[in-house]
């Protein structure tokens, strides 16, 4: 009998998800990639979103293209970082046909 490996198994449904939504965006911030995962997906926490970019980033699936200090009237102050993902070598999308829809409807919408 083989023994039950230990821990978190490697992969994750969320990231995933992220990488079907950056497979349609190319490239996206953390907030605005939530929205959409919002408008598709099972409802999760943004702790679980931004730890799943954040863990794909170490893994290889996503990649940091840009962090940029935008100003504006936040609830925090005057100034917000936007962390721009794309995705990296060792993501692997479907290629969801419907998550292409619904994402593209969506940005119809606004």
């Amino acid at each position: 009998m083989k023994a039950k490996s230990r821990g978190r198994p490697p992969g994750s449904p969320i990231r995933k998800n992220l990488a079907e939504i950056l497979w349609v965006i190319r490239e996206g911030y953390g907030y605005e990639i939530a929205r959409i995962y919002e408008g598709i997906f099972p409802r999760v926490t943004m702790r679980s979103i931004y730890y799943n970019l954040r863990k794909g980033v170490s893994t290889g699936e996503f990649r940091i293209v840009d962090i940029k200090n935008e100003k504006g009237e936040y609830s925090w102050g005057n100034e917000a970082e936007k962390v721009y993902y794309a995705l990296g070598k060792n993501s692997a999308p479907r290629g969801n046909k419907q998550v292409k829809m619904i994402v593209e409807s969506l940005k119809n919408r606004r």
